[in-house]
């Protein structure tokens, strides 16, 4: 069997960063209970040495555009990282699902064996598609978006395994 890299993509991202949005919301609804400062939580962070929420979600709207991008040999938009404010995070990741939705199936499937290759300053790393897709982004994105769910848990916003799932 064949696996379709578009389905192995596509739904996967939208899904995994649709929840995260609605994550976002409920932790809105949290500040604006306990009348949190706007900029608190998107600062939080579970350990010192570790990304706060909102480079949490800056990563996994990066990992997101960029797979599906190199995927189908397009430009990535580069996105600033600017966002101070969950109503931006939100807006960020909006963007995000928006540009990933706008690929089909015929620009993503057969890639399985295309060349991807990152480059980190110095290093590059040569990946097949599916190395790429499916060794690298998506365990990407589930981290970060898990993260993300960590940070806000932690912090008392009630959510649960229902939200960081949703209806896949």
């Amino acid at each position: 069997m064949t696996i379709s890299m578009y389905q192995a993509s596509v739904p996967r991202l939208v899904n995994a960063l649709g929840n995260l949005s609605n994550i976002l919301d409920k932790a809105q609804a949290h500040a604006d209970a306990k009348k949190l400062d706007p900029a608190v939580l998107p600062g939080l962070r579970l350990f010192p040495d570790m990304l706060p929420l909102k480079s949490q979600v800056q990563i996994a709207s990066d990992t997101a555009k960029g797979v599906v991008a190199r995927l189908a040999g397009v430009e990535i938009p580069a996105y600033e990282d600017t966002e101070t404010t969950l109503a931006e995070l939100k807006a960020r990741i909006a963007k995000t699902i928006a540009f990933v939705q706008t690929f089909t199936p015929a620009q993503i499937d057969g890639t399985e064996d295309k060349e991807i290759v990152t480059r980190r300053g110095e290093k590059e790393t040569r990946y097949t598609g599916m190395q790429f897709l499916l060794g690298h982004a998506i365990p990407n994105i589930y981290f970060h978006v898990t993260t993300a769910y960590n940070i806000l848990r932690h912090n008392g916003v009630e959510i649960g395994k229902r939200d960081y799932l949703g209806n896949p």
